[in-house]
Parts: C-alpha cells; structure tokens; sequence
C-alpha cells in the first residue's frame, strides 16, 4: 500500500480533491423554555418560543459542477429538518433532497451553484483486496477535511446499520470493506482511489473495534444518478420480503440442510416485531411464508456473493420472475410479477 514513501502520490490526490468534499449542516426549529423566575429549583418551565437549533451534520461530496452532492441517506433522514451544504468552509448553500435510496443508504442533493469542483466517479465492480483506500470528510462535524488511509480489506460485506434519527434499522449489503479509519462525522464522504475516484461512500463504522469501516459501492449511487436523471426519483422492483442470507455457519447452528439462498425472517427492532412478508407484495403473491428458503431467483443461485437483492437489481418493475423455493426440505417453483418500491 502506498502510504508513507517519500513520492506517495496520496497528498496530490487529496489536495486536488478536497475543495469537492463538503460538509451537511443539519438543524430544525425546536421549542425553548425559560424558568420564569430565574432559580434552578423552580419545577416547571414556561414555553418560549422556538429557536433554530443544529441538529446534526455529516459529509458529502460534489459529483456535477451544477451542484449535485452524494452523501448519506441516514445523514438527510428528517423531513422537517433543514440541510446546508458548506463547500470551502465557507460558502453556505440551502441544499435540496432529490432523492433517497432506502436499501442502500444514498441521498442524492441538490444545492444551487455553478463551476463548483467535482469528484469523478469510479467502477466499484473491480475493486481489489488490499488495493489503496483513502476516506475523506468532515470528521465529527468540526474537524474539516479529515483524511485517512488504509485498504480494501473485505467485499460483498453484510451489516446491520441504526439510524438514530428514526430508531430504525437497516440490513446494508454488498459493502466495501476498509481499515482507513471511518466515523460519524465523516459517513457521507468519498472513498477513493489511487486514480483520484469516488469508489464508495463512507457508510459506518464497528463500534468497540478498531479499523473496520465500511463504505457504499459507488456503482450503486450511479445507477440512482441514472434513475433520477431519466425519472425524477429512484425506482426500484420490489420483492416485499426479509430475509437473511445462510452460509455454513449458519447452517451448521440452526442445523439445516443447505448453506446457500435466502432464508425469509422476521427482524425485531425497537418498534417491534417486523413481518416476514409485506402483506400484498409480489412475495406474498407468490406465496412465500417465513422460514422458508429461496434459493434461485431467474435461475440465478442465491449466495453470499450473489445476494438477492443483487440479483432484483437487474430485474424490472413489471417483470415476471420465477422462484426455486425449498420449504420443509422440499423443493417447490414460484412465480410472481415484482412492484415498485414506495
């Protein structure tokens, strides 16, 4: 890895590329009280209006000279709140959601400039283990471009990501996997390349472990630039189903008979229980139920490397599929026309 020679050609990349990495300031109206008689032991507290109070922040970098921005979708989660984007510390644009990618954590801004710096995209298709990796952004929402180095040191990674804004939480797949240092402050900025490339967006980190983070595949918000660009807004097909994906280890806890394809579950998060199968989804038309496994959608073998969702990325809305399903050790056919996430 390239990353302390003397003609290390990471300081050029950086500087050129810097002045494209921006920072998300996030705020909303909140109420204030005051204590109408000043002491600190006075019980109640008289409402005082509201006052437009920072919130949150984050990281995103600029991709079109007109001011289109990629960051987090987690970072721009509140529909109430307000979102800046602060390009070279100091010019402030109101920024405009055009879209948000729910599965894969990707938010697409607007912000209303003209000759702004840009970043280029990559091809995270043909990322390599131990290839360089550099993470740029605005670590901890104060400490403005923040750089790390490290390597590619996991593809095709799976993880379980909260958003603390909503309590919810999200299965990511498909993730880069890094060891140059990733955080709060910094999700939403780019990863790059040896070659000056966005090749993911810096996504999350392992809490209580140290240098794993994982980044967004760029080739992902590509194909939301192309949806919103011929659309408007992202269109996905939509199975309506959760699920995990089995491997051996897996298989050998739960003591079942394959190590491959999807396994439909339910996933408790802190509203409750969720259902296996969306009511009225295409997987409910096809009658899939919890517990069992697909294992092929169009012929195509369900895996760790080929997951499901990777697989109905290719597909489209309207699409009939075929389903090769096992459930209770036998094997059955399925069939079923994909919709349209809302």
């Amino acid at each position: 890895m390239e990353k302390y020679t003397k003609n290390s050609q990471i300081p050029k990349i950086v500087k050129k590329l810097l002045p494209a990495v921006v920072s998300i300031s996030v705020s909303k109206m909140l109420p204030i009280f005051e204590n109408p008689f000043g002491g600190k032991s006075f019980p109640f507290l008289i409402p005082k209006g509201e006052k437009k109070i920072k919130t949150g922040g984050g990281s995103g970098f600029i991709i079109d000279p007109s001011g289109i921005v990629l960051t987090n979708r987690h970072v721009v989660s509140d529909p109430r709140a307000e979102y800046v984007v602060i390009v070279n510390e100091e010019e402030k644009y109101p920024a405009e959601v055009l879209a948000k990618d729910q599965i894969h954590d990707i938010a697409i801004l607007k912000i209303n400039g003209k000759n702004l710096p840009t970043i280029k995209l990559g091809d995270s298709s043909k990322l390599e283990l131990g290839q360089t990796a550099i993470a740029i952004g605005n670590a901890l929402g104060t400490f403005q471009n923040t750089v790390s180095v490290g390597v590619i040191s996991g593809l095709s990674r799976e993880i379980t990501a909260g958003d603390i804004m909503t309590q919810q939480t999200t299965k990511l797949r498909g993730l880069i996997q890094t060891d140059a240092a990733i955080n709060p402050g910094n999700s939403g900025g780019p990863l790059i390349d040896m070659e000056g490339k966005a090749i993911g967006i810096n996504a999350a980190m392992v809490f209580m472990a140290e240098n794993i983070g994982f980044a967004l595949p760029i080739n992902n918000a590509k194909k939301d630039l192309a949806d919103v660009k011929k659309y408007g807004k992202i269109r996905q097909p939509f199975l309506g189903l959760r699920y995990v994906l089995l491997n051996k280890e897996i298989k050998d806890k739960f003591k079942l008979t394959i190590d491959y394809g999807a396994l439909v579950v339910s996933e408790p998060t802190p509203q409750g229980k969720t259902e296996a199968v969306i009511p009225g989804s295409a997987a409910d038309k096809a009658g899939i139920k919890e517990g069992d496994v697909i294992l092929e959608v169009k012929n195509e073998k369900i895996t760790q490397k080929n997951p499901l969702e990777s697989v109905l990325e290719k597909c489209k809305i309207g699409q009939e599929i075929n389903l090769k399903v096992i459930r209770k050790d036998k094997e059955m056919m399925c069939k079923t026309v994909l919709q349209e996430r809302e």
